[in-house]
């Protein structure tokens, strides 16, 4: 049985929402540069990009759409949406919500798969294995004992609301 967001306003102004391509254009570049700061952190994840330089993987949610490709430094450039995408990655859970639910639980989002099936299976691994360690970050603004403060406040966030959402599904969490 599938469940009702609590929010459904939330996805119809999502839904009705339609920013501007710079607005657009200014989040993928940031999103890319994010991207870019994690997988610095991870050699094995540049190594394995690099072996896809060139190759140009498309994300696709709803109206939106991100292109980028693997960098001959194993990182991501963004491309142009008109490229022919030797990958596409479509989310097929249109609600905003539901994602936020999912990744709030540890889920992947559900994706259909088009195109080179070793690109997706390098993709698949940077998801699975490749990790934010935004205590890291942290500590090299405030400190280590503050950012470690910081972190340990958040995971025990995430934990409550975990508990509580689970507690509120269906069947709870597994």
């Amino acid at each position: 049985m599938a469940t009702q967001s609590p929010f459904p306003f939330l996805d119809d102004l999502l839904a009705k929402f339609q920013p501007p391509a710079w607005v657009v254009g200014e989040v993928q570049h940031r999103l890319v540069l994010l991207l870019n700061h994690i997988l610095q952190q991870e050699p094995e994840a540049r190594a394995r990009l690099k072996r896809q330089h060139g190759r140009v993987v498309r994300v696709h949610w709803r109206e939106f759409s991100l292109c980028a490709s693997a960098s001959p430094a194993g990182l991501l450039a963004l491309a142009p949406l008109n490229q022919v995408a030797d990958l596409t990655l479509t989310l097929t859970e249109t609600s905003a919500v539901a994602l936020v639910r999912g990744a709030a639980q540890g889920e992947k989002p559900p994706v259909r798969i088009e195109g080179d099936v070793q690109l997706a299976a390098e993709i698949n691994w940077l998801v699975d294995h490749v990790r934010w360690d935004i205590e890291e970050d942290l500590s090299r603004i405030v400190g280590d004992v503050p950012a470690h403060a910081l972190g340990q406040a958040a995971r025990s966030l995430r934990d409550t609301l975990h508990q509580f959402v689970g507690a509120r599904s269906p069947g709870g969490l597994s």
